[in-house]
């Protein structure tokens, strides 16, 4: 199922794919998805849900996999991989695509008022708190607290806003 807000602005040559499997994509007021973005349903059981007045830039990739909130006023710079989910490996028996998804981590959560810089990886099991800044070219696996900026990849974090 998609829902998109009358008030969102999405380029024409975004690439939004509705899910044969049952994902849902909320798109809500005021958001703006540029040229060149991918919204994909693929993986995991999670949902999409952009809240109000986020931003996503070109050439960004989103799956669905186990699932991505992005919050209220966050900014997602060109060229950013959101992927909540991970190929299963273990079984040197098996081929890593037979061996499907491993478990979630609890998808992708973006808080309100974040600025992701550009070619950021994001994975599954991330929680990017309220105002938080991910600088480019950094991968988040894991919790930025709020406030915070991330320092290059992997992601290390320093307090920047009291």
């Amino acid at each position: 199922m998609l829902t998109i807000d009358k008030s969102a602005q999405i380029s024409d040559l975004a690439d939004i794919e509705k899910s044969s499997k049952g994902t849902k994509i909320f798109i809500s007021k005021k958001v703006v998805i540029d040229s060149f973005v991918k919204l994909k349903s693929v993986g995991g059981k999670g949902n999409i849900f952009i809240d109000e007045q986020s931003y996503i830039n070109s050439g960004t990739v989103i799956y669905s996999g186990n699932g991505i909130l992005i919050g209220k006023n966050v900014l997602i710079a060109a060229n950013c991989t959101l992927a909540p989910v991970n190929h299963e490996f273990k079984s040197k028996h098996k081929l890593i695509n037979e061996q499907r998804f491993q478990p979630s981590k609890g998808g992708i959560i973006i808080e309100d008022d974040v600025w992701i810089g550009s070619n950021t990886i994001i994975l599954d099991g991330s929680v990017i708190q309220k105002g938080a800044v991910v600088c480019a070219g950094s991968l988040v696996n894991s919790n930025l607290p709020k406030y915070s900026v991330s320092k290059g990849m992997p992601a290390k974090v320093f307090k920047y806003r009291e």
